[in-house]
């Protein structure tokens, strides 16, 4: 059995032996690495600085110094594994873990670092392709501009000048643009030949978003004519469908209708929103026409429906509504009455009831005359009224289980000992009687 044993413990010594050694070679390897990757690193931070310049490299060359610094932590630890005092396996194991993240920490920085450049240095290796670009572009975009003028002068004669205010300046807008993208595009070709590259890079990104944006607008002044056109036939639609609409509210305008008043007041909006539209011939604002429209008409279509539910639903009357608020007050009044006289007998469950019903019971006033709120007070005052008359039941249940002999109403105060209570004796008989008299008494005057 002790050969067992010992075999045991001779194979997990090997193992771990085997994965110290592993961890071993992965430190020297990852050592020797990151010492590699800090040199090239150093080469490509000297490129990134003659094409792009000392303020945009900044960040790289910070991580830079940050990786030597820690670099040169692990460096120790390593001289540390191979000196003339004897280390015990933990502490090769632990130096040779932290070799390892550091420099899987540096590789990770410089990459974030380098890879934060790639895109800018590829821009700038590209700069004169870039720039023939522009050019092109803008010669291709200065062709559009007379139809742009010539579309602008025709639709004019068609939309009101409110409705071409978007568009009315986008070619002049884009002429504008054109000429700072060519301007901007040779000063790049100058800054850069007197080795600025962070000017050059910028005038370089500025030459592109000018063109960019002149595209947009010369492209905007197409667009809106066909936008234009369909707000027009959106448009008809909308006013057949308001018309229509119209004729189909007359009827919840009528007295005695529901929401009659509201009805009216919407028939009448979009009775003048249509009839602010332009005649025929006339320029227009298809868009501010439009929304105007359909602004007016969802207001008479949600007065309509709500009309229509409520004649699907009468509203309760304000009478219906005062009768429920009274007996929700008499039900507080008859609950607060029989827990303040019994105070040293009440628990928790009645006293919160009552004061959830007198919280529920000031904000029913405020709700009862308005019609949109009308039924929400009902609900608010059969609610008050549920709540004491839980509160009451509970109070009742407190009161009979806080009692001596659980039955009668007092203490000695009702006539003395146990068997003298109530007056002239038979307490535990009177105790029931009294407290169910007093309980169906006061909830059948508001359970109807």
């Amino acid at each position: 059995m002790a050969g067992f044993w010992g075999k045991r413990r001779r194979e997990e010594e090997a193992a771990r032996q085997a994965q110290d050694d592993d961890l071993a070679r992965r430190a020297r390897a990852a050592l020797v690495a990151a010492d590699e990757r800090i040199r090239t690193t150093s080469d490509e931070l000297e490129f990134a600085v003659a094409e792009l310049g000392e303020s945009t490299t900044v960040p790289l060359r910070e991580g830079l110094a940050a990786v030597r610094t820690h670099l040169a932590e692990a460096f120790h630890l390593h001289q540390l594994n191979h000196d003339e005092i004897p280390d015990t396996a933990e502490e090769l194991r632990t130096r040779n873990a932290r070799i390892v993240q550091l420099c899987e920490w540096a590789e990770d920085v410089l990459d974030e670092r380098t890879e934060a450049l790639r895109d800018r240095i590829a821009l700038a290796r590209q700069a004169p392709q870039i720039i023939e670009g522009i050019r092109a572009d803008v010669e291709r975009l200065r062709s559009r501009l007379p139809l742009a003028r010539e579309t602008v002068a025709r639709l004019s004669g068609r939309y009101s000048e409110a409705a071409l205010h978007r568009v009315a300046a986008n070619p002049d807008e884009a002429e504008q643009l054109l000429d700072f993208a060519l301007h901007s595009a040779d000063v790049s070709v100058r800054r850069r030949e007197a080795r600025r590259p962070e000017e050059a890079n910028l005038a370089l990104e500025t030459a592109t978003e000018a063109v960019r944006r002149a595209s947009t607008i010369m492209d905007g002044v197409e667009d809106f004519e066909i936008e234009a056109l369909r707000a027009q036939s959106t448009l008809a639609d909308v006013v057949a469908d308001s018309r229509q609409d119209i004729v189909a509210a007359r009827p919840f305008t009528q007295a005695g209708a529901p929401h009659a008043a509201e009805v009216t007041a919407a028939v009448a909006t979009l009775e003048a929103a249509l009839a602010a539209l332009p005649g025929p011939g006339t320029p227009s604002d298809p868009f501010a026409d439009l929304a105007s429209l359909r602004e007016a008409n969802a207001g008479l279509d949600a007065a309509v429906e709500k009309a229509r539910l409520r004649a699907a639903r009468p509203l309760p009357s304000i009478e219906q509504v005062r009768h429920s608020v009274d007996a929700a007050d008499h039900a507080i009044a008859v609950a607060n009455s029989v827990i303040a006289g019994h105070r040293g007998y009440i628990g928790a469950d009645a006293r919160t009831r009552l004061a959830e019903a007198q919280r529920l019971r000031a904000e029913v006033n405020e709700l009862v005359v308005p019609e949109d709120t009308r039924e929400q007070a009902l609900t608010l005052a059969r609610r008050v009224q549920q709540l004491a008359g839980e509160a009451l039941q509970a109070a009742q249940r407190d009161i009979d289980s806080g009692r001596p002999g659980g039955d009668d109403w007092g203490g000695d105060g009702w006539g003395g000992g146990r068997r003298g209570r109530g007056y002239g004796g038979g307490g535990d008989i009177l105790g029931p009687v009294v407290g169910g008299l007093l309980l169906g008494g006061l909830m059948g005057d508001f359970f109807d």
